[in-house]
């Protein structure tokens, strides 16, 4: 997803505004917080840490559950800000939102049991030893997030890092800082410390800033080519990171698939939020025995879609010029509009656009578009299918339709995720890890691994008793180390049939 952004402040004003980009109207201005607004939130969420830690999990989980039903409590509030902040529909950002406080309540519910303390077995060598691994939190994580779902997926690295133990510093995007910041001051009506979870407003400079503070842990979310250089900047402290990238999602629809629920299922997937999610359809390959009642049934579908009701404008501006060059780069390689084309950008909205034939070697394939757009490709069969879907840089997530088959093609898709006869429905499993491979990023929010990415372990190994002759000792015996020889041939020796 693009974070590509272009300053809406003159350099001597500390502040910048956020608009609604579907009417244009100024929704509020906030701080452009300078090194030392970072520096100094950093500092006190460090402190706050220790005092957060010492609660325990049963003391936040009840602090996060307070929370959630604080949320849940003030959702039309909540959708507001969204809505104010991104344009899209009321009812998406409803959706947003109750999907974001059901990962909230997963991580708060789980942490104490995932992350307890674990007893491990020493070995027979070791057998006078107990061994434990308990997981630690890092102290302060640096959330930076997206505009595209400004509460959703950040809070997929809050929720997990706040159950941990951590505390945690949020730079939302600058075209959504409300969101952020009313997100922050909903949890300090709940939280029992200050400085748990704080928000840093600002542009691109901010986040920057915040890369290079003291913070133990960064989560990222945005476009490949900015991950890359968090990660740069992290790697001068050796700062570890999370990062969740763009991605190229392809849906595939096998000859035994239910054609009208995939085409259903995948325009929505494609167009939903303006076609500005990185896990929704952008390319579609269809068995050829399928393909064309599948193209005439979702164009069907597509030609209902009422553009400022079913979705909104794109909310990053820079973005429709994006579009606009994939859909030029489509027409020139040959692609087939079956519905749309370069007239569909607007100065704000994106009408829906349905390309068939196109070239694997064309941007709309190759790169994210992260618009309204669906290109369809019809295949031989799921083989090539395969292949074709495995043929980007990206990894993130993918769909299978198929009544039969869909595990084997689901088990053979380069991507960190895939959803079977569904689309997206991993986003809103809160027990299952969320992320991607190649340049889609890497590390996980949500599920076991969510709680697990945001602590670290500590391996504790005592001595019970006293070994009758040491090893670890200059004094050690030539009969000890003839022990250790024929218990290690013992034990690994023998071949396995």
């Amino acid at each position: 997803m693009s974070t590509d952004l272009t300053a809406s402040k003159s350099s001597l004003d500390p502040s910048f505004f956020s608009h609604n980009p579907a009417t244009g109207v100024e929704v509020a201005r906030y701080p452009d917080s300078t090194k030392a607004d970072v520096d100094l939130a950093v500092a006190k969420a460090k402190i706050a840490s220790h005092s957060w830690q010492a609660l325990g999990f049963r003391a936040r989980r009840k602090v996060l559950l307070k929370w959630a039903k604080y949320l849940t409590d003030h959702i039309d509030e909540g959708a507001w800000w969204i809505y104010e902040e991104t344009g899209k529909p009321e009812s998406d950002a409803k959706l947003e939102f109750t999907l974001a406080i059901g990962h909230l309540g997963w991580a708060a519910k789980n942490a104490s049991l995932i992350l307890s303390e674990q007893r491990r077995s020493p070995g027979l060598l070791m057998a006078n030893m107990s061994a434990t691994v308990e997981r630690l939190p890092y102290g302060v994580v640096g959330v930076i997030g997206p505009w595209n779902y400004p509460v959703f997926t950040p809070m997929g690295s809050i929720a997990y890092s706040l159950a941990a133990g951590n505390t945690v510093v949020f730079k939302p995007s600058e075209f959504t800082p409300g969101v952020g910041v009313w997100l922050a001051e909903s949890f300090a009506k709940v939280s029992p410390l200050p400085d748990i979870f704080t928000v840093v407003t600002g542009q691109r400079d901010t986040g920057r800033f915040l890369t290079e503070s003291a913070v133990d842990k960064i989560s990222f979310t945005g476009s490949t080519r900015t991950a890359k250089k968090v990660a740069a900047s992290c790697a001068e402290r050796m700062t570890p990171v999370v990062l969740e990238c763009g991605g190229k999602d392809a849906a595939l629809v096998d000859h035994d698939a239910d054609i009208k629920r995939a085409a259903e299922n995948i325009l929505w997937s494609g167009l939903s939020n303006a076609g500005q999610t990185c896990i929704g359809a952008e390319r579609v390959y269809v068995h050829e025995k399928v393909a064309d009642r599948f193209i005439e049934e979702i164009t069907a579908l597509a030609k209902q879609v009422k553009v400022g009701v079913h979705y909104g404008p794109a909310t990053m501006p820079s973005q429709l010029k994006v579009i606009a060059e994939h859909i030029a780069d489509a027409k020139a390689k040959g692609g087939t509009f079956k519905l749309g084309g370069p007239e569909s950008v607007g100065e704000k909205y994106v009408q829906p656009v349905i390309i068939t034939n196109l070239d694997e070697s064309s941007r709309a394939i190759q790169e994210e578009t992260f618009g309204p757009t669906l290109v369809i490709n019809r295949v031989r069969d799921m083989k090539e299918a395969i292949n074709l879907a495995n043929g980007t840089n990206y990894g993130l997530g993918a769909a299978v339709w198929s009544r039969r088959n869909g595990e084997n093609i689901a088990s053979q898709l380069r991507s960190g995720m895939v959803s079977i006869n569904s689309v997206i429905s991993f986003a809103a499993v809160a027990s299952v890890p969320f992320g991607g491979v190649k340049e889609s990023g890497y590390g996980r929010i949500h599920g076991p691994e969510g709680l697990l990415e945001f602590t670290y372990p500590r391996s504790i190994v005592r001595a019970r008793f006293q070994m009758p002759m040491g090893f670890t000792t200059f004094r050690r015996s030539r009969f000890a180390d003839r022990l250790i020889i024929r218990l290690i041939k013992l034990l690994h020796g023998r071949s396995i049939g």
